[in-house]
């Protein structure tokens, strides 16, 4: 087993805002990690420190073998690490094709403009939005803007995605077909750490959940596990049957 990414008791302030306190995890290749907790918990910031948008004050994130705790974001995308964000911002001005085509150009592998261009119109195909790839990226809906972020992440050949409440705002048709995509990247080989709210459809993708709470890591298991925690039920789900049928479903 393999571990690609670990944090090491990451602690985050902002003035006297304690955000995280000593949050720690190693998470193997070719997993699933669900991050769940209430709103304010910290699972953004979480995200901010292991992808060098807000570095940590305290403790260490490796990635591949290497301490990247003050790398750069996009010294962290030509490492292989790759994210989407909870509030999408394409590039509206430009095409669906060309949107995606950044993310190939800066991304792992550091691609041409014509290398770019096959690699987003593979990857347009992959999440369904081939049949848009000529509209201005302004134009689509939600559903369609949350598929391009992640055809973006995709295209610059992450080995880890960080996946920022891809589901949110997406009816529960929506929901099941972003969740058979979501599969179909850890099937190529990509890990993947998933912040969402939608307890059904995370509880079901996950291999292992951790949850936050005021910035602290009160539980970490199979989703079986968290859905029993007591703390987690007291502090999140607040019903202990809500998790138990979530996880009982397939979205």
């Amino acid at each position: 087993m393999t571990i690609l990414l670990s944090v090491q008791e990451v602690t985050k302030r902002f003035g006297g805002l304690q955000a995280l306190t000593k949050v720690s995890f190693d998470l193997p290749e070719g997993r699933i990690l669900g991050l769940i907790g209430p709103n304010g918990a910290g699972k953004t910031t979480l995200f901010n420190a292991i992808n060098g948008v807000a570095p940590p004050e305290e403790g260490r994130v490796t990635f591949r073998d290497k301490d990247v705790t003050h790398a750069k974001p996009y010294e962290l995308a030509h490492m292989g690490m790759g994210r989407t964000h909870q509030i999408v911002r394409p590039l509206n001005e430009l095409t669906v094709r060309e949107n995606v085509m950044v993310g190939a150009c800066f991304g792992r592998e550091n691609r041409s403009l014509s290398e770019a261009a096959v690699i987003a119109d593979e990857v347009l195909q992959f999440v369904g939005l081939d049949a848009r790839a000529g509209q201005l990226a302004g134009s689509l809906n939600v559903a369609q803007k949350k598929r391009l972020e992640l055809a973006r992440a995709l295209a610059a050949r992450p080995l880890l995605l960080l996946l920022d409440e891809v589901l949110a705002g997406l009816n529960p048709s929506e929901v099941a077909g972003m969740v058979q995509t979501i599969r179909g990247v850890r099937d190529q080989g990509v890990t993947i750490i998933m912040i969402e709210h939608v307890m059904r459809a995370v509880m079901n993708v996950s291999d292992r959940i951790i949850v936050l709470d005021y910035g602290q890591q009160i539980a970490e298991g199979t989703p079986q596990e968290v859905a029993d925690n007591p703390r987690v039920i007291e502090a999140y789900l607040g019903n202990p049957d809500i998790a138990r049928h979530a996880s009982a479903e397939q979205p």
